[in-house]
């Protein structure tokens, strides 16, 4: 390990061919899945190429060392795999929305837009013409003050009268 850590490929190869076997019948065991455990064998290598300075013979043997590294790394795997399948059910059930019969919603939207027509026929020629040209023109108060040439704190009354009247017809609650 002393020689990895000062960059000796030779013994990095030595390394290699005593504990690669093992190392990826860890990960298969731990991960079930060959190609993953594959890939983790190859990451648990580069760590132990990128770590030997960190190996300490006090510690335990370098077999324990390597093969610690690749417990703990098809672990992980594992725990990310699990993590990522909880967040897509997580994202599933909230996206996850009431099927409508498309029919009964064109006809509720198609009653309601005929009673919301009858109530606005309710209001006086006045509240109509300021409702219909802020709410349905996007006309601000003042916009619709100088539209009808009317004085604002007027405006802003006989909107006001006119919504509290489509509220009423519709049978909302305030």
């Amino acid at each position: 390990m002393e020689r990895i850590s000062r960059g000796d490929e030779d013994a990095f190869a030595s390394l290699y061919d005593a504990v690669a076997g093992p190392v990826f019948g860890i990960a298969v065991k731990v991960l079930r899945d060959r190609a993953q455990s594959e890939e983790v064998a190859q990451e648990v290598m580069i760590e132990v190429w990128r770590q030997a300075p960190r190996y300490r013979s006090d510690k335990g043997s370098v077999m324990t060392w390597v093969m610690t590294i690749a417990h703990r790394r098809a672990v992980d795997r594992v725990r990310s795999a699990q993590a990522a399948t909880a967040r897509e059910q997580d994202t599933a059930a909230r996206e996850h929305k009431r099927p409508y019969d498309e029919v009964s919603e064109q006809v509720e939207v198609r009653l309601e837009s005929e009673q919301v027509r009858r109530c606005v026929r309710g209001l006086t020629e006045l509240q109509r013409q300021a409702v219909t040209l802020a709410y349905y023109g996007g006309l601000t108060y003042r916009e619709v003050a100088e539209t009808l040439d009317t004085p604002l704190p007027t405006i802003k009354t006989r909107l006001r009268d006119g919504l509290i009247r489509l509220r009423d017809c519709m049978g909302v609650t305030a």
